[in-house]
């Protein structure tokens, strides 16, 4: 295994030094590291054979600068409001986007509507058209979105998964939170506070029927599954806050529901929304009870501190938002290999250390 001194040496040797090893001129090395026409047999194999002989490793970051290309990337992600989880993904993309200027990056962001099949798919085309150097994409169903990922197959465009891990869709690669292993987790810790509660609230927020992810739907498999081998006498009572209805709509909903079930103190959802709740709660002077939720968005936050949300699972957006543009910029510029399945750490956020948790923490 090769010192740290030894590779620091392999990354100072200049195009001179090649040079003069292989018996050629320097312009006669550079042709063959940047793959450049006009270079004989014999001079292409003297040149080979001295990069071989000093275990030559070219500077990769170099070479990518030197090649003055532009690279295109798109991120297809779901429509959101401001000071939503989305958001922060957006702005990790954008940050890493900026701090890779010089080699041409250029991220362009693309929306639709989760619930709409069509806007997915007029999205994605729209996408294709661009001839795209890469692509980030929050899936939609699988047999939807696999047409698209089909042909990016087949044009040669690499393009990673957020969110949604379908490794059947052959991704360059993946982030997100194992949804199964965090919905378990959030059951266990809401279930700390709640030992001897007989009834639990879980909030969610569908339209038609469906909620807005397939890892809601995971995470809440991964809750339901805890709950049934260790707390099988619990009654869980939904609520749906209706995507469909206004904001206005849902307090009364909540109100009704807290006055038929006296006896719920906590409360659970495994969207960015637990805010909704916690701002009735806040409102109707409950505090008694409290809700978890995902997402440190400002709103959520606020709710932590004056104690109407009681944890909230992390998953940082903003990081995945940043690695995933990190991902294919190592991927198809510098021709690096990438990880090929990046789960999130599960972090829970506390009143106590909520205002330590740095969700721009890449530079």
């Amino acid at each position: 295994m090769s010192t740290f001194a030894e590779d620091m040496a392999r990354e100072k040797t200049r195009i001179k030094d090649i040079a003069e090893r292989a018996g050629v001129s320097v312009g006669t090395v550079d042709r063959v590291l940047h793959n450049r026409p006009n270079v004989s047999k014999k001079a292409l194999e003297k040149v080979q054979k001295a990069l071989e002989e000093m275990d030559y490793k070219p500077n990769m970051y170099a070479s990518a600068l030197a090649y003055n290309k532009e690279y295109t990337f798109y991120c297809i992600i779901p429509k959101h409001e401001s000071e939503a989880y989305w958001e922060e993904v957006e702005e990790g993309s954008l940050a890493a986007c900026e701090r890779r200027r010089d080699f041409g990056i250029t991220v362009h962001m693309m929306y639709y509507n989760r619930f709409s099949v069509d806007t997915f798919t007029r999205v994605m085309n729209d996408c294709l058209k661009q001839k795209p150097d890469g692509v980030i994409i929050v899936p939609s169903r699988l047999d939807v979105t696999r047409r698209f990922t089909d042909q990016l197959h087949e044009d040669g465009v690499p393009f990673i998964l957020l969110d949604s891990y379908m490794p059947d869709l052959k991704p360059l690669s993946f982030f997100g939170q194992d949804s199964f292993a965090s919905g378990y987790f959030a059951a266990r810790m809401l279930m700390l506070m709640a030992p001897k509660d007989k009834e639990i609230m879980l909030m969610k927020q569908m339209r038609s029927g469906n909620v807005a992810s397939k890892q809601q739907e995971n995470r809440e498999t991964g809750f339901r599954h805890y709950m049934h081998d260790h707390f099988p006498e619990v009654e869980i009572h939904e609520v749906n806050l209706s995507l469909d209805d206004k904001r206005e709509e849902y307090y009364p909903i909540l109100e009704d529901f807290f006055k038929k079930h006296p006896h719920i103190h906590h409360c659970i959802t495994f969207n960015s929304k637990a805010h909704l709740v916690g701002d009735f709660l806040l409102k109707s002077n409950r505090r008694n009870v409290q809700i978890m939720g995902y997402d440190m968005v400002p709103k959520n936050a606020e709710c932590v501190r004056q104690g109407s949300i009681s944890f909230l699972i992390a998953q940082h957006g903003y990081m995945q938002g940043y690695e995933c543009v990190e991902s294919l910029f190592n991927a198809i510029v510098l021709k690096k290999e990438v990880e090929p399945v990046n789960y999130m750490p599960i972090e829970l956020l506390t009143k106590e250390n909520i205002d330590f948790y740095r969700r721009k923490n890449i530079g």
